[in-house]
């Protein structure tokens, strides 16, 4: 059970099958078979060795599926990085995974132009500025497949996710896992052959990886949208006939904002299923959703990087259980407990733990943080408060950890704080997620002046911008006298969060 085993089995079973689609690009399921064979063999011929690591910065579109397809065809592991990260966070991934290739969209070469001199190999699409091109790599190498075997345990990527200490941690995630969920992604939402996805979460992450790889393990076609417009997004659904798409609560909030009229003018018909994670959808919003594409089924699932897929809300319960994130998924147990690590009963609040095929291997080099959110009997925490009623529907009620989630994008407040305590006459600083309707959360910051300091909010928005990636950005900095604190000196976030959110928020 590999991520290379589906396009294997369909380049034989549906050969002339469109596979991907990107704009007016089209590749059958025997051009994948045939090009990330190509790139494993290009890979392998280079030198690089079964279990090397292999960075890929590229934002959705053509390629992607068949780097992810001839990585695993090697026996490399992939290291996905977001086209919007900065240098910093860049050239940290690099780092801490101990890269020894890359492949990259020409447009991001100065995102990795310091890393790139000490990788063994580097493939550029589109502008060659840090290496040769992909494509001529690609035209040289044997089409055949190398067949390096891989045993369904081993990592089959690193995914990079931000922590509660600021330091991203690399997760590690077995070709098992990942393979497992979109099977059953491809089950529970309608991605497999006969079928056409829009690929509209970022490859890079996650979620986006398996969700639009997904229809391609299970024989389907996937069409590309390369970075986020609603009205592309519509463009797309009428154009390709899309029956299923996985959003975000904010492409929601913007697809609503193009107006009634907007959606009325596109034939919508061919959408059945929606899927939403990555943030809380609001009960309106997803009202508004379900009126607005009243043929589609409309799902709210809950997990995370490191646990994967953990609930699914079908559109069955949606209304009578509102505020759920549903049941269980496939092969998933769910654990309530108190601060003693005790079951809570029905109705009543505790940490949620679950434990599934598709959680992770672990943390990259990182055996106390793994320890710390593991049991010995195998689950996993995912660090929410949350409540499960008498059948079995959990809802997410608070966060124990600090992590903002805006737009989809977990941001860590330790990180931002450490950066606006870098700029001159800032004694200390404190970060904070407050409720915003488009963004689910909005990165606010707090900052106290050193004592004889005039601080600039102006001028530390600018230092953000050129340390911190768009969505760690604070959308507001607020300079105070001193934060508060509690009996031992600690920050108090939650009043923070009381002080600065309005009752109808």
């Amino acid at each position: 059970m590999t991520m290379a085993g589906g396009v294997r089995e369909f380049a034989v079973a549906t050969p002339d099958a469109v596979a991907v689609v990107d704009g007016d690009r089209r590749l059958t399921y025997r051009g994948l078979h045939d090009r990330s064979s190509r790139l494993a063999n290009a890979l392998l011929n280079a030198g690089l060795r079964p279990g090397d690591r292999v960075a890929v910065l590229l934002g959705n579109r053509f390629e992607f599926p068949e780097i992810i397809c001839g990585v695993a065809k090697a026996g490399l592991v992939l290291v996905p990085i977001s086209p919007r990260s900065s240098a910093g966070e860049c050239g940290y991934a690099l780092g801490h995974s101990g890269c020894s290739a890359l492949i990259l969209d020409g447009a991001y070469a100065g995102l990795a132009a310091e890393a790139g001199s000490g990788l063994k190999v580097v493939l550029s699409i589109g502008r060659a500025e840090l290496g040769p091109p992909y494509e001529a790599a690609l035209a040289v190498a044997p089409g055949r497949d190398p067949r390096i075997p891989v045993a369904e345990n081993d990592p089959f990527a690193i995914y990079y996710t931000s922590g509660t200490t600021g330091k991203p941690k690399g997760v590690l995630s077995s070709h098992r896992a990942r393979t497992l969920m979109c099977y059953l992604s491809a089950l529970e939402w309608g991605l497999g052959a006969g079928r056409t996805s829009l690929a509209v979460a970022p490859m890079c992450h996650g979620a986006g990886m398996v969700f639009d790889y997904a229809p391609l393990v299970a024989g389907g076609s996937v069409t590309m949208l390369r970075s986020w417009d609603p009205d592309r997004m519509l463009h797309l659904t009428e154009r390709d006939r899309v029956q299923s798409v996985f959003l975000i609560p904010t492409h929601a909030q913007m697809l609503r904002a193009l107006g009634d009229a907007a959606l009325g003018r596109r034939d919508l018909s061919s959408l059945d299923t929606l899927y939403f994670n990555a943030a809380a959808f609001p009960a309106a919003l997803k009202e508004w959703v379900t009126g607005a594409f009243p043929k589609a089924g409309v799902h709210e699932l809950y997990g995370s990087t490191e646990a994967g897929i953990v609930t699914n809300c079908r559109p069955a319960d949606a209304a009578r259980k509102a505020g759920s994130v549903g049941q269980p998924w496939y092969m998933t147990d769910l654990r309530v407990v108190d601060e003693a690590g005790l079951p809570v009963g029905p109705g009543e609040r505790g940490e949620l733990f679950s434990r599934s095929p598709f959680l992770m291997s672990g943390y990259l080099d990182d055996d106390a943080a793994t320890a710390a959110c593991t049991t010995e009997d195998g689950y996993l925490t995912s660090g929410d408060i949350a409540v499960q009623d008498e059948d079995g529907f959990v809802s997410i009620v608070d966060r124990k950890k600090d992590m903002i989630i805006s737009g989809g994008v977990n941001v860590a407040p330790r990180e931002v704080e450490e950066v606006l305590a870098a700029f001159p006459g800032v004694a200390e600083a404190a970060v904070v997620g407050l409720p915003d309707e488009r963004w689910g959360e909005r990165v606010t910051a707090f900052a106290v002046p050193l004592p004889g300091h005039d601080l600039d909010a102006a001028g530390l928005d600018a230092h953000c911008r050129a340390q911190l990636s768009g969505p760690k950005v604070p959308r507001s900095i607020e300079i105070v006298a001193a934060l508060p604190r509690n009996g031992s000196g600690k920050v108090l976030r939650r009043e923070l969060r009381a002080q600065n959110t309005s009752p109808d928020s």
